[in-house]
Order: C-alpha cells, then structure tokens, then sequence
C-alpha cells in the first residue's frame, strides 16, 4: 500500500456539523476504532459552533493520541478556535472516590447498624470486621463487581445535564464492559431500592438505639438515605435518555472480519434487550479504493488489488464479511472507513474519517 497523499486529504472538506442526536456512544469489541470515530465525530460536531464533549470511558485512554492534546479526566475544552471539550475517565481512580459517588458513610446510621462497628460487625458481631455496605468488600465497595463501570457511570450521570455541553459524544470500553455499564442503572436501581427497604426495616429499631448512634448519626442516616434516593432518580433518568432515539444513537464499530461481525451481532442484540436505538454501524479499516468511499474527487491511495495479491486476498476475505453485515445489519445505515496507509492521529486525518461517517 503506498503513502497517503497528504495535499489531497488536506484538500478534502472537512464537515462543519453533524446530523446526530444529543448523545452519541460508539461500542463494540476492542481494537475496532470506536475512539477514531468518537473523536472525528466530537471534532465534526463543534465545528459549528456546537459545544461538545467527547469522553473515553475506555480505560487505554488512548482519546488523548487520536486528538493529540492532553486530557485530563474532568471535562477541559481542549480547543481554542471550536467549543471542542474531552475528558478521560480514570475507573480506578473514580472507584477510590467511591463507586456511586456518595460520601464514604452515606447510609448514615444503617451504616453503623450493619457494618463492622455496629450490632452485627467488630468484636461483637461474631468475628466480622468488615463493612458488609460501605467497606472493600461490601455492597457499595471498591471491590463491587463492575465497579469501575459505576464510577464512569457516575461521571455520565454528571455530564448529561451539563449546560455547557449541547452534544456529548462517548468512547465506551470494549463491548463486555459496555454492556455491564448499560446493565449497571438497573442493577443500581435495585440496589438502592433494597438499601431504602433496610433502612424502614430498622428503622423502628434505630428510633430506639439512639442512645447507641446519637442523634448526628440519625440525622446521617436520613441524609444518606435521602442522597441514595437522589441517585435512584438520577439512573432513572440516564436510562431513560439511553433509550430514547431522539435523544440518543449507539452506532457500533466494527471491522470487515467474521469475527468482528458475530460481535457486532450479538451486541446489536444485547442492546436491543436494553431497549437502546442503534441507527448506525460503523465498518472500519475496509481495504477498498477510498475514492469508492468518499468520492472521485478524493485522491488518497488505497490498495493495489491487481498487482498485489496480499491485498486482494485480504479484500475478498473482507468482502464476504461485508456481505454478510450488510444482509445482518438491513435497517441501519452502514457506514464505511477505509484503511489509511498511517495511523489516524490529528485533525488532519480525523477530518477525513468524519467525511466517512457524515
């Protein structure tokens, strides 16, 4: 495959906007270029003027490389000429803060009441000495099953009402964990749910074991409960954006290879048990002359199916796999990226990968 010509792609119009929704999240198997696609799609859309925040919940933060700038893991506008903002969200660092983002106690009282220091924990609760709710190992702990999906889904429940942002545009971590994430408002709801059903269970009981916590640990636990309840709401109201198609587009990604396309399948799937509207599915890396893609005017060098039989192998392996995700994927519109000579780094080429997604 030989250079790119760097004057032609320069020379190609890069989308000032997009035609999207409010909530863009681009998912599918590992390696596949969602953040290629998320960062086109965030550098298109502020184009225009519109205010945009692209986030990678990815945790190879590798957002930072496509766009070349550095990205800290609060939303930073990263562009002085277009209202372009990023963040990376750091799981690990995000889970040591508390995977629902709720102070460290936030069951005030119940807490005392069921942890190690109260009735059942400590010396007196039979050997146990962790917190069963808020420690390491406890129901709102660090060590919670799909924690790090709860951190970067507390710091989505922050940016959705975030005027300062008219469009937000998201790189999600490979597929198994995307659908942990998605999974996570339901799995959370219930969670507080049973938390609100302890705290009137014992509720009764705290009223008399005052003596033991005091009043600022009642007066705690009605503002933990209260907070968990504001949580409650709020995953609600997340899910509830996920689900709409006017509000919000998955496009899935995927690349012209048998398995990237069974992926894909069981994905659209997955998300289809979620209720989550997919319009559009993304085939990238497509080994297929660029100017079939983005026009005859468009003179980037592609590869030589006649004179070199690794790419036409590699061409006819890709386009069984095209067929069969065009025949899969009828109803949504297929988009294709084709594979470039150099990586995809800068605006340069990120404006070209925009004109394929436009």
């Amino acid at each position: 495959m030989s250079e790119l010509d760097v004057e032609a792609v320069e020379d190609i119009d890069a989308p000032a906007g997009i035609d999207a929704a409010e909530y863009v999240l681009y998912g599918g198997k590992g390696g596949v270029g969602k953040t290629t696609c998320a960062a086109a799609t965030a550098l298109a859309s502020a184009r225009d003027d519109t205010a945009t925040l692209v986030v990678s919940t990815d945790p190879a933060h590798s957002l930072s490389d496509t766009l070349e700038a550095d990205i800290p893991a609060t939303p930073t506008r990263i562009r002085e000429d277009v209202p372009l903002y990023a963040a990376e969200i750091d799981p690990e660092a995000a889970v040591g803060e508390g995977p629902l983002g709720v102070e460290e106690d936030a069951l005030g009282g119940v807490g005392e009441l069921l942890g190690g220091d109260g009735m059942f924990g400590g010396a007196a609760g039979a050997g146990q000495t962790d917190d069963p709710i808020g420690g390491e190992d406890g129901l709102l702990g660090g060590s919670m099953p799909g924690a790090d999906e709860a951190a970067a889904l507390r710091l989505l429940l922050d940016y959705v009402d975030d005027d300062r942002f008219d469009r937000v545009v998201i790189d999600t971590a490979p597929t198994g964990h995307t659908l942990r994430l998605l999974e996570l408002p339901e799995t959370m709801d219930s969670m507080v749910g049973k938390v609100l059903q302890l705290r009137e269970r014992f509720s009764g009981m705290m009223d008399n074991l005052t003596g033991m916590f005091g009043d600022d640990n009642d007066v705690d636990a009605e503002a933990g409960i209260e907070d968990l309840r504001e949580l409650s709401d709020r995953i609600e109201h997340l899910r509830s954006i996920l689900q709409d198609p006017r509000k919000t587009d998955f496009r899935i990604v995927m690349v012209p290879e048998e398995l990237s396309v069974v992926e894909s399948e069981r994905l659209l799937a997955q998300l289809g048990e979620f209720d989550i509207p997919v319009s559009t599915v993304v085939v990238n890396r497509v080994m297929q002359d660029p100017s079939e893609v983005l026009g005859e005017d468009v003179a980037i060098a592609g590869p030589n199916h006649d004179d070199c039989e690794f790419c036409a192998r590699r061409w006819q392996v890709q386009q069984d796999a095209l067929a069969r995700s065009q025949d899969m994927f009828r109803g949504h519109d297929v988009r294709r990226v084709p594979l470039f000579a150099e990586e995809v780094r800068g605006e340069r080429l990120l404006s070209v990968v925009a004109a394929c997604l436009d």
